[in-house]
């Protein structure tokens, strides 16, 4: 019982709230063109865009509960470099992956399936290998050129949008 005692003062230093007491969250962070210096869209806004300007568009599938996610648009989609080359060359997207919104492009309606607890377009664009955060890479003619699993850091970021801008 003493030891109980010990450890249970020893970590007290070390907790954010008193015993007992829950912690008030901050606000969720929202993304947007403000604070990031992208501008994100929607993918029906970005195909739309695309017909009349064509460009490779970049589809960032992400979840809320996603810290990997939340480290990529705080020190990729904020690196100054990677924001000038996106917004120069790419369409940008954000996909929340477990959404409940359907999205209708080109006459679809891909919809939530809890089956997969998972978005039909998230689904589509990923194979079914969910695995967030991902990046998708289309080309101008809305092909998928590129499927990237997981966190990216700027420096090897940049290194593939510069070769993905050239094909």
């Amino acid at each position: 019982m003493n030891l109980a005692y010990l450890l249970l003062f020893s970590l007290l230093p070390f907790t954010k709230s008193p015993v007992g007491l829950k912690e008030e969250k901050p606000m969720k962070e929202t993304v947007t063109a403000s604070t990031q210096g992208l501008e994100w869209l929607t993918l029906p806004q970005a195909l739309q865009k695309n017909k009349t300007k064509p460009r490779k568009i970049l589809i960032d599938v992400y979840t809320d509960w996603c810290g990997w996610c939340k480290k990529m648009d705080k020190q990729v989609y904020r690196h100054p470099e990677v924001v000038r080359l996106l917004n120069e060359q790419y369409y940008v997207v954000k996909l929340n992956a477990e959404q409940r919104q359907p999205i209708t492009i080109e006459g679809r309606t891909y919809k939530y399936n809890p089956t997969y607890k998972a978005h039909e377009l998230a689904l589509s664009l990923l194979n079914g290998q969910m695995s967030y955060p991902s990046t998708v890479f289309l080309n101008e003619r809305q092909q998928v050129m590129e499927r990237v699993p997981g966190f990216i850091p700027a420096k090897n970021f940049l290194r593939a949008l510069a070769y993905l801008a050239e094909k």
